[in-house]
């Protein structure tokens, strides 16, 4: 199974064209606006992998006035794994790693404060969607940005829903993990 990775990200960008890596890092963070932006040593890392690996090749060198820059395009085989990587269905995780759950229980053995922990997490979370709303509410926001966003939104809401229903059940849990 192939996940989600830069070296798809990439190749998709490539799909547009032959680029090169500045314009490539431009357009991921342009593309992309609530993940985190490529740094450009990543993204030459992943170029030299993808031409390695047959999936991209050398296009040709410009300098265009300032320093020589490498053109990379995509090749079949590139073109044929990204078809492959965007078809896949993304699996819904078998094992939900929680860190809020883990920093409940942890606080449970080691005698914290579990309540207020989770009240401080739910703050957080507020604050976060308080910024993305604003962020997806901005005049001459692109759909990009809206759709990150959204997404961003509804995986905090799902937390905070989470975290109401954790905090109303505590003192199960508690006695839970007390016992076991």
């Amino acid at each position: 199974m192939i996940g989600m990775s830069t070296r798809h990200i990439l190749l998709g960008l490539l799909a547009t064209g032959p680029s090169h890596g500045y314009d490539l890092k431009r357009r991921h963070d342009e593309r992309f606006p609530q993940a985190r932006p490529l740094a450009y040593g990543q993204v030459y890392t992943t170029l030299q992998r993808l031409v390695r690996d047959g999936l991209a090749e050398v296009d040709g060198t410009d300098s265009d006035g300032g320093p020589e820059r490498t053109t990379y395009r995509s090749t079949k085989d590139g073109a044929r794994e990204l078809a492959e990587w965007a078809g896949q269905i993304a699996p819904p995780a078998p094992f939900v790693t929680n860190e809020i759950f883990a920093k409940v229980v942890v606080s449970i053995l080691s005698g914290g404060d579990a309540e207020a922990y989770l009240r401080a997490q739910r703050a957080a979370h507020t604050a976060r969607m308080r910024e993305l709303t604003a962020v997806k509410t901005a005049r001459g926001t692109d759909l990009a940005t809206v759709l990150s966003a959204d997404y961003a939104l509804n995986h905090l809401d799902a937390d905070l829903r989470w975290m109401t229903t954790t905090a109303a059940r505590l003192t199960t849990l508690t006695a839970e993990v007390d016992a076991g």
